[in-house]
């Protein structure tokens, strides 16, 4: 705006397209943080070093047994549904993903 509270050269389309750029890059931004996300959740529901985590329990914590030491090598299976951190997004592949699946 200038000093007379005019908005200058700007037009509606050009604050359009200005607004339209600005949400493009906001969702790119976001796409690229709930890939991260992602990967670090299945880091986590991976991780054969872990006795456990949040979802599943730690169950295996006290357990000092050679069968839970060689369970715990093996990489960890888990659902889609486990993915607690990216189902919290609506946007997020995985919600969509899990949302078809149980229609």
């Amino acid at each position: 705006m200038d000093h007379n509270g005019q908005r200058g050269s700007s037009t509606p389309s050009a604050m359009l397209a200005t607004l339209l750029s600005r949400r493009a890059k906001l969702q790119e931004e976001l796409g690229n943080i709930e890939r991260q996300v992602y990967d670090m959740e299945t880091s986590y529901l991976q991780d054969p070093g872990q006795c456990g985590n949040v979802l599943k329990g730690f169950e295996g914590f006290l357990s000092s047994s050679n069968k839970n030491t060689a369970l715990s090598k093996r990489s960890r299976k888990f659902q889609p549904e486990d993915r607690l951190f990216s189902l919290s997004s609506v946007a997020s592949p995985v919600a969509e993903e899990v949302a078809t699946c149980h229609c």
